[in-house]
């Protein structure tokens, strides 16, 4: 089985966050880069279904600038076997749609394949789409919002927990999943791993090289875009109420003028 697991480097969570001054995409020099913690879930669940189906292997799969080969390498470390790079200043603030066209050229490429393994949203953009417009595009089966996952000879079972309760889908491969927060805890790389992962094919890709039209790509022609953006307000003292006899009719009207009662 040929299992391809995306991934995605983002601007690290505990850096502050911010979008360019001239075009309001996400400044991605200006702050500290990682693999997105929901691919290394993604990475993590491509590994549990390689181990359980001998002779599987798994492919990273990511779209992003040139040092995203920090969050490749780090799929690699994990035991990942290969990766593909597709990486082009054209791709610059391509929006969902665009991304989900890209990444499924990248999938097409790879033949023989089986299964693609993707997180349910990226931290930075929180779109929640992407796998699902992959599926359509490939023309195959969507199980989203997976929190475990099974493969039984042409089979793929996933486990759906939501607040409406549990749904049990299943459908034949090829097939694109989607999993949440709490389908695994991705595995540390070993000493070991980090070392074979400098040994490990990393093909790179630019947008012709993928034999993707660069008209369909980038922030002139993205379907959505951002027209304009304002840094936070700085958080503000609380209101402090002095107790003299009223103060829980004073909380009371605070409350009310908050709209929260």
């Amino acid at each position: 089985m040929k299992i391809l697991a995306l991934i995605k480097q983002v601007a690290d969570t505990y850096s502050e966050r911010k979008l360019s001054e001239t075009d309001h995409t996400l400044d991605r020099e200006g702050t500290d880069a990682v693999i997105d913690e929901i691919n290394e879930r993604a990475v993590e669940q491509a590994l549990q279904l390689k181990e359980a189906n001998e002779g599987s292997e798994v492919v990273a799969v990511c779209m992003g600038p040139d040092r995203a080969t920090d969050a490749i390498r780090k799929a690699l470390s994990m035991g990942a076997d290969s990766a593909v790079h597709l990486s082009d200043s054209a791709l610059h603030g391509s929006c969902a749609v665009q991304t989900a066209k890209a990444l499924t050229t990248l999938i097409g490429r790879q033949e023989g394949w089986d299964l693609v393994v993707a997180g349910n949203s990226a931290s930075d953009g929180q779109i929640a789409a992407v796998p699902a417009m992959i599926a359509d595009l490939l023309g195959v089966p969507a199980l989203t919002h997976a929190n475990e996952l099974t493969v039984s000879g042409s089979t793929v079972t996933a486990k759906r927990e939501t607040d409406d309760g549990v749904t049990h889908l299943s459908a034949e491969l090829p097939a694109v999943v989607s999993i949440g927060e709490k389908s695994n805890e991705p595995r540390y790389p070993s000493f070991k791993g980090i070392m074979a992962a400098k040994k490990k094919p990393v093909e790179t890709l630019d947008v012709a090289g993928a034999g993707i039209d660069a008209s369909q790509v980038g922030l002139a022609n993205a379907l959505s875009t951002v027209t304009s953006s304002a840094p936070k307000p700085p958080k503000q003292a609380g209101e402090k109420v002095t107790d003299e006899g009223d103060g829980g009719a004073k909380i009371a009207e605070f409350l009310v003028g908050q709209k929260l009662i």
